[in-house]
């Protein structure tokens, strides 16, 4: 039975869908018959099923008719987490300076156990100083004229919180080409600071660790952007994997998921262990 109070809004919507989805499997019963049970569409119980939007009492009450559960207790039990989801997340206050796209994600992030990501261009959000953070929003948003620059830093930096929770901090490995390390973002100083900041992270936190993909590593197969993907502590949530791209993002699935799974073993295979890697960022604080 679903019980997972401590988990965000954006895990308790994935939970609520991915058990709706084994009832409707286990039942043989389609998604066209499930949407049209709920007043919507084969699409809309696609979304409500992978947790990309929100449930209504209403709909999950007559799934629940539909698959025939019948126990009281079940019943309030998914009443009760569709009501718990609908509390906002921290992030949810931003929306002047979070697009939808990128919400989403950050409530993934935030429910997560485990993150593993590839960079090639920046040093991960979660492991950037203020100042390169502050230098590369101003990139990111250079025709903006650096309104809500502050609020969008706030939240870059307030993301990083989840490393560093007494309880259940999240997991993080993070793959960094030494492109990014070489961009000189925001100035000598800033990266300087940056790259001592990701030693010290390393070094200090068990749950980080960071590993540096050389030049000497020759080509790969994510030459053409970043990669994330996010696990869950819960069995019936499948890892998800995030695209960024310019002004959106996307979220693969099945084969395409795979082989995105596959591409971040490999880079972890090519890159420099966590103990070399602390060692090369050293050498590189020298050069700055």
């Amino acid at each position: 039975m679903l019980d997972n109070r401590e988990a965000g809004p954006t895990a308790l919507r994935m939970q609520i869908g991915a058990r709706l989805r084994r009832m409707r499997e286990d039942r043989g019963i389609g998604r066209a018959e499930a949407g049209a049970a709920i007043r919507g569409s084969e699409s809309k119980m696609c979304r409500l099923e992978l947790g990309r939007h929100g449930f209504k009492v209403r709909d999950v009450l007559d799934l629940l008719d539909l698959y025939g559960i019948e126990d009281e207790d079940e019943r309030e039990s998914f009443v009760e987490l569709v009501q718990e989801a609908k509390k906002p997340g921290w992030w949810q206050s931003y929306g002047d300076v979070v697009p939808s796209w990128f919400e989403q994600y950050v409530g993934l992030e935030q429910s997560a156990t485990t993150i593993r990501s590839y960079e090639v261009q920046y040093i991960p959000g979660l492991l950037q100083t203020q100042e390169y953070a502050r230098a590369v929003i101003g990139l990111e948003h250079f025709d903006a004229g650096y309104d809500g620059l502050d609020r969008r830093l706030t939240v870059r930096l307030t993301r990083q919180k989840i490393l560093f929770r007494s309880v259940t901090p999240v997991r993080l490995w993070a793959v960094i080409d030494e492109a990014a390390l070489r961009r000189p973002i925001g100035g000598t100083a800033t990266m300087r600071a940056q790259v001592e900041h990701l030693i010290a992270v390393a070094e200090a936190l068990p749950n980080v660790n960071i590993q540096i993909l050389p030049f000497a590593a020759g080509g790969h197969l994510a030459l053409g952007g970043p990669v994330t993907i996010i696990r869950f502590g819960e069995d019936e949530l499948d890892d998800v994997v995030y695209l960024e791209q310019l002004t959106s993002a996307r979220y693969p699935e099945g084969r395409e998921a795979e082989r995105y799974q596959h591409i971040m073993d490999l880079l972890a295979i090519r890159a420099a262990p966590p103990a070399r890697s602390i060692t090369l960022l050293k050498e590189l604080v020298k050069e700055f």
